[in-house]
């Protein structure tokens, strides 16, 4: 029998709960409207019209609990409907202005082509790509998983075991409330794990996780296999190891595909260009210059001397890209087989948002890797962990793995440096305040429930991996920091109004509209075992 690669191929989408109604517009909500614009959306309208064509592929993805809160809910969408009507505006604007340049007013057609299709494809199923997930679900072409409910790099509270548990409840919870059933797969946050954590997913009914590259080099036990089998930790769940090799092809941010010079440069962009007489309406006030989608040029080099983009260049080179990145599977599965690995089972994993919205390209390489493992005569077969752990040829490896993420050196090092280290100190202190509330305060109904239901809230908010990510990377600092000290802010002062046994009903009202999440929280879930 010939050698057959399996290819487990994961997306994780998620993006930090960012909802800002009292204001008209607000800045960083742009991150979501972006992301379903040129990642989600025109994503699952390709994999919606492959199922239709009857094309035989497998995909599993992990939505967030944030990111699911935030796709539901009724004024996002409205603001996401606002958004999408004002960047068609632009893209007939562009299409006027540009009469006269052939190339460029080419490209500002297709963008045009583009908001109006993936507009389109919003409205006939809802104003929301929830049904389309559960479509290709039914159908047997996407498999779902799950995370932690904001997104918590867990490895930081493990000695706090009642937030870990919260964290992992709720991401449960919030999954089987949007799709209807339970899930028995979780993404652990920016891959990130330590001994004993498998131990409690398994308590919530979780089979399966993913682990970093790292997890093998740094594991207690020698690996036969080297990651290229299931993991099953001391618990019986399983892990599925990321090929680093593999997944660098793109990942790499120096010499990855969607750095090559014929791809569209994500930088230039007429939001920067361009004077702010003509911009203007479709930046942010007063004269906020940002991303509008709208760019005409290639990455051609380091310089700022670029070429204008040529959309048939890159199809050209998606092509090449396909097979190199297939051929590098296939290598290695010889490789692997030559040291007696019989069906290697290859972990790909990227963030979702990667595939259109920072690699325009990526979705044209989605497309065509899926119709060549199609079409590649079971050597390379698309499979999901679920599958995986259904198959009795696949047989796990036993092994002990030690505390590892997909960060920085492998470690702990992007969400704990000298940029962050100061928030873990109040985060800490106000899990441990939230168990001295459900202790003091247990079972409590009415507006007493709610408040403390908001206070359980907060310090989930304040626990999301990404603030302290973004100190790290030195992007929205501001906000990030804002963030962190409002949520906390915000729990304490549930906490002194508990303390002398009273309700800011005022506040609460305003609070739970600011931060309306989780609506099915019950703040015992901090309460101590």
């Amino acid at each position: 029998m010939s050698n057959q690669n399996r290819v487990n191929l994961i997306l994780h989408a998620h993006l930090p709960y960012v909802r800002h109604i009292e204001y008209p517009r607000f800045l960083e909500e742009d991150w979501l409207f972006e992301s379903l614009n040129e990642s989600y959306i025109p994503l699952l309208s390709l994999l919606d019209r492959l199922d239709r064509e009857g094309l035989d592929f497998k995909i599993t993805f992990c939505f967030s609990p944030t990111l699911l809160t935030m796709l539901e809910d009724e004024e996002l969408s409205k603001r996401f409907e606002n958004y999408m009507k004002l960047h068609i505006e632009l893209g007939k604007k562009e299409e006027q202005r540009l009469k006269g340049e052939k190339k460029l007013q080419s490209l500002a057609v297709m963008y045009l082509k583009s908001l109006e299709s993936n507009w389109q494809f919003y409205t006939d199923n809802g104003k929301s790509i929830i049904p389309v997930l559960k479509r290709l679900k039914k159908n047997g072409k996407i498999d779902l998983m799950t995370t932690a409910a904001t997104h918590a790099y867990l490895p930081l509270y493990r000695e706090f075991p009642t937030a870990i548990n919260a964290q992992v409840s709720l991401g449960i919870q919030t999954f089987e409330e949007t799709f209807g059933f339970k899930t028995d797969g979780f993404w652990l946050p920016e891959c990130g794990y330590y001994p004993g954590l498998d131990e409690v997913l398994k308590k919530y009914g979780i089979s399966y996780f993913q682990l970093p590259s790292h997890a093998i080099i740094s594991s207690r036990d020698k690996s036969k296999n080297g990651g290229y089998s299931p993991v099953e930790l001391p618990s019986g769940v399983k892990a599925f190891v990321r090929d680093w090799g593999i997944t660098s092809l793109i990942w790499n941010s120096i010499s990855g595909y969607p750095c090559d010079t014929d791809y569209r440069e994500f930088y230039r962009d007429i939001g920067y260009d361009l004077s702010l007489d003509y911009i203007r309406p479709y930046i942010h006030e007063p004269e906020v210059r940002v991303f509008t989608g709208f760019k005409y040029y290639r990455i051609t080099g380091k310089t700022d001397e670029k070429e204008i983009y040529d959309p048939l260049k890159a199809i050209e080179k998606i092509k090449l890209h396909v097979d190199n990145y297939l051929y590098h599977i296939q290598r290695k599965g010889i490789m692997l087989t030559s040291f007696g690995l019989e069906n290697p089972l290859f972990n790909l994993c990227y963030d979702a948002e990667l595939f259109g919205h920072r690699w325009y390209e990526g979705i044209d390489f989605i497309e065509l890797l899926l119709r060549k493992c199609a079409s590649s005569e079971g050597q390379i077969k698309l499979t999901s962990p679920k599958e995986c752990l259904m198959d009795d040829s696949i047989k796990s490896e036993k092994l002990y793995i030690n505390g590892c993420s997909w960060g920085r050196g492998g470690y702990s090092d992007t969400w704990l440096d000298d940029s962050n280290v100061w928030i873990y100190r109040h985060i800490h202190q106000a899990i441990e305040r939230m168990q001295e509330l459900t202790e003091r305060f247990p079972e409590q109904g009415s507006l007493k429930g709610r408040f403390l239901n908001q206070a359980s809230r907060e310090v989930l908010l304040a626990m999301s991996s990404d603030w302290p990510y973004i100190m790290h990377d030195k992007t929205s600092v501001t906000y990030a920091e804002k963030r962190l000290r409002n949520h906390l802010g915000s729990f304490n002062v549930v906490y002194s109004s508990m303390c002398k046994n009273t309700v800011n009903t005022e506040w609460l009202i305003k609070a739970e509209k600011r931060n309306a999440i989780f609506p099915h929280i019950d703040y015992n879930i901090f309460r101590p075992e």
